[in-house]
Parts: structure tokens; sequence; C-alpha cells
């Protein structure tokens, strides 16, 4: 089960790709991945038979796609920033060079946009870099890191300190645990080590697990002294809050966590009625644990999107929170209320195609909507797969829960935000918009002349509204395809034309070789041999 794999007594959470099976590199049908996960059959009575691999809960481990090389990623000490950096009263210390601090501007941007949508007070992210040098590298930097520790508790009067190691300090074998454990003692507040070197995992959403892992073990109450019934924890990042509304009719409120939050509010968690999320694949590990070591209920459903997705997810919430005796008639209302709205907006996007390049569960929860308009998918891109949760229950299996509701996607592709591959996926499937999480991959797109719309609301497609806020966004960028038609027309992207001519974006993966042959060597005849291996 989960809890053999959770255990809150170690510093740091083991890597999602040994705890989960984690993946960043596959293509094909979601038929296709779904039986290689096998989410289901993975039990003692069924090991080894068939699906990934070994018992349920134990992880998978799937056929993986290998590229030589990547052209950009993030890592966990990237999301770690955008993590506890955003907790309102706790400061992060970065023991590190001044270089990995480099996102702190843009992470403030976003933080305060958080803040303002949650109705509270802007202020400025609470950051304290090490800003190691190279005698540090040569001779260490533990007395840097207590001092720096100790300016951030005199500077700020903190809840708590989290200090993040770095490729840098983790190269060096600086330890944190120890220095954070003796200076808990002096100063009197939770210091808490964050073990999140950039290179610790292939996939930079293990970063998450680590956030989370820490806030259980250092700020979560291990014994609440009352239970707050009508308190849903949303486990969540920047978005707006679409969830008080959501549920405010069952007579429940909302408590965000992380981004946003403050210690205390982090600290009541264990007091909740119940934990869910916008995102299985980010909110898993916390619900689960605080199901499993706390006695919160955990939101086993699918995710809050489209009528059935929402329909189930607000059951399972009645279900825990004993509203069973109103949840019909509200979910009853909701559907008249939105249904000519939504069916105004399948009208206006009749025969349009789409493709989402999001974060896997994400991707799901926006396919789900993305097809209750009535708009075809016929690919994907996602970030990375995860073929089994941490909770190991079925009915958090998003992508079955898509492929059974809505159809199965012929070519969905699991790859880390891969610029040079974009290209090449969405020249076979030819749609008439992308919807984007991450912006970086989306100038790719506009300049081939697809319309993009780069999610920075991660909330905007909760819910039944949801479907009418995406569907009205996406009559917008179509409204200005003619701007992307003319950066089709002028602007040149930056790959070659062999590479452009090719019909696999993962050519390289399964022939690594070609990468060795020098550019001004590749004629015909090697194009030629290429490509026929590719078929």
């Amino acid at each position: 089960m989960a809890t053999k794999r959770i255990n809150l007594d170690l510093p740091s959470v083991e890597n999602r790709e040994l705890r989960l099976g984690t993946i960043i590199s596959w293509n094909g049908t979601t038929g296709d991945l779904l039986k290689e996960s096998d989410y289901e059959g993975r039990s003692e009575k069924n090991a080894g038979k068939g699906g990934c691999c070994g018992k349920k809960g134990e992880g998978c481990k799937l056929c993986e796609l290998n590229l030589p090389f990547t052209q950009q990623t993030m890592c966990c000490h990237a999301i770690i920033e955008t993590q506890v950096s955003n907790i309102t009263d706790c400061v992060l210390v970065e023991h590190s060079p001044i270089g990995c601090s480099a996102r702190l501007p843009r992470i403030n941007i976003t933080y305060n946009q958080t803040l303002a949508r949650r109705g509270k007070a802007p202020q400025t992210i609470r950051v304290l870099s090490t800003n190691l040098k190279e005698n540090d590298m040569v001779f260490g930097a533990t007395a840097k890191l207590k001092k720096t520790i100790r300016e951030a508790y005199e500077r700020y009067s903190p809840k708590a300190i989290f200090v993040a190691l770095a490729c840098t300090t983790a190269i060096i074998g600086e330890d944190i645990v120890s220095t954070s454990s003796e200076l808990q003692d002096e100063l009197g507040i939770p210091v808490i080590p964050l073990e999140c070197e950039g290179f610790r995992s292939k996939h930079w959403s293990t970063g998450f697990d680590i956030a989370q892992h820490a806030v259980l073990r250092s700020i979560v109450k291990k014994k609440p002294e009352k239970k707050q019934k009508d308190l849903i924890n949303i486990f969540a990042l920047y978005g707006s809050d679409y969830f008080t509304p959501l549920l405010k009719p069952l007579g429940l409120r909302v408590n965000y966590i992380i981004d946003g939050a403050d210690y205390d509010e982090i600290a009541q968690s264990s007091e909740a009625a119940a934990t869910t999320t916008f995102c299985h694949t980010l909110g898993s590990y916390f619900a689960t644990v605080l199901e499993e070591k706390f006695g919160v209920p955990q939101i086993h459903a699918p995710m809050p999107y489209g009528f059935k997705g929402t329909d189930e997810w607000l059951r399972a919430v009645a279900r825990v929170t004993g509203k069973e005796d109103v949840v019909e008639e509200y979910i009853k209302s909701e559907h008249e209320r939105v249904l000519p709205k939504i069916n105004e907006l399948r009208e206006k996007l009749k025969g349009l195609k789409g493709y989402v390049a999001t974060g896997s569960a994400y991707a799901h929860a926006v396919i789900s909507v993305l097809r209750e308009l009535g708009i075809q998918i016929d690919g994907s891109l996602v970030f990375h797969h995860d073929p089994v949760y941490d909770s190991g229950d079925p009915n958090e299996n998003s992508l079955k829960h898509i492929n059974d509701t809505y159809g199965e996607i012929p070519d969905y592709t699991v790859s880390k935000t891969q610029q040079f591959q974009l290209f090449g996926l969405l020249k076979r499937v030819q749609p008439d918009f992308i919807v984007i999480r991450h912006n970086a991959i989306a100038p790719v797109a506009i300049r081939m002349g697809i319309p993009s719309l780069p999610v920075g609301d991660e909330h905007m497609t909760v819910g039944y509204d949801g479907m009418i806020r995406l569907g009205e966004a996406i009559l917008e960028i179509l409204s200005r395809k003619k701007f992307g038609k003319a950066l089709k027309e002028h602007v040149k992207l930056p790959y070659t034309d062999w590479w452009l001519s090719q019909d696999d974006p993962f050519i390289i993966a399964k022939h690594p070789e070609i990468i060795d042959e020098a550019p001004d060597k590749f004629t015909a005849k090697k194009k030629k041999r290429s490509v026929k291996k590719n078929g």
C-alpha cells in the first residue's frame, strides 16, 4: 500500500521515478499507455502478469524513449522556490550560488497575483541566498549558511525557515539537515531542510513532493485540537478562488495550501474534513499522507472538470462531509444554469480541433473540458506520466477517466517541454489552437500560425463555470488568428530543414547515432536512411 512508501521520519521523500515509476519520454495512444501502466491490475495476485510491473502501490516500470539530450527543463530546486517561498510568513534560504535565484523576480510577480486572487495584502517573497563563491566551494560554506539563517530570523521574525540545497552544495556535501537541526534548537522555530538539488530527479514534479513532505513533517499539526467539519483542504498552485463558489452551496469552506497560505493555514490542514486538489499530479502526495497519517479523508474521485468529473467529485465530497441530502439538487441546478451557455459555445466551437500541452493530470482535466465543448482532440503533450499516484486508488486514474469518458487520443506524447519536438507533434495533428501551461514552448506554436492559449490561471477550467471560461478564452484567441498567420509567413523556426522534415519527434531517441553525424554530412542518402529507420 502507499503507506509503505511514505516515511515522514526521513528528511526527504523518495524520487517519483522510484516511488511511482514516473517517465518523461513516451509516444502512442492513451489506450496503449493505460495498458502499459496497468493501474488497476497491479496486485499481489497479478504480480508480473502484464502491465508495467510488480505489486499494487509499488510503482511501475514503463518502456521509456530516452532522448540523448535535453533542450531545456526545470528542476526540483526551482519548484521549491515556487512553493515554500509562497508561504506568507515563512522564509526560504537558498544555500547556493546567486544564479539559482535568477527566477525569483518572476516568482514574486506570480506570488502577488496569487495573494490578490485570494484577497490578501501584497508583499515581496522572503528569500535569502548564501551567495556561494569559489572559495566556498573549495573550503565549505556551513558557517555562511548559519549566518544567513540567523539573518533571516532577525530580519523577518518568520514562523519557519526553509533551507534549500542546490546542485553545488550537494556536490560538495553540505549537511543542511544537521545545520537546520542545530539552528532550530537555537532559534526556537522550525528550520526545515529541503534536499532538492537540481539533479536529484529526472522530473521537476519531485520538487512538489519535497515541499509537501517538509510541511507535513514540520508544520502540519500532529495532534489537531479540533476537527473543522466544514473545512476542505485544496492543494493548489496560484489559481483564482473558484473552489469557494463551487463548495459554498454545500456549506463548506476552502483551505488553500501551499501557495499563498500562511503557517497557520497549513498547520490546520490536519483539522479539515477532507483534502482534494485541482490536479492529482501535484496534490496526491499531500492528500495521501494526510489520509494515512493524520486521518483526514482524501477525495477519491475524478478531478472537478467537465460535467461528469465535477458531478462525481461533488458527490464524493458530499459523501465525506455528510452533504448527500443536498448535493443532487445542487448538481441538477448547476447543469440547468450553465447548459444554455455551454450549448451556445458548442455551436460556435463546432468543427474545431484542439491540442493540449501541460502537466500530466492537468492535461487530462483540460482535455475533459475541451471535449465537453465539442472540440476534437487528436493529440496531447504531457510533461511526464505517473503510472500510479500515491493513493493507488483507481478513482484517481485521470488518464482512464478521459479515455473511458471521451474516447481514445491517438497521438499522446510524454516529453518534458522540449521545444524542438513540438513542431513535429503539431505538424502531424494540425490543430486549430493549442492550450499550453508552460509559456516557454508557446512561441513554437504561434510561429507555425497556431493560436496559443497560455494558461496563467490554473483554476480557470475548474467546475461547471470552467467550461464557459475556457470556451470564451478559446474564442478570444481564435479572433486573432491573423497575427499567427503573419508570424508563420515572416518568421523562421530555428531548426534545420532536415529536422523539420522528420515525421517522428522521437527519431533521435530511437537512433541516437544520428547526432554523431556532422550537420554538413546530412546527405540525401542519409536523410532517407534515417527516415526509413523511423518507419
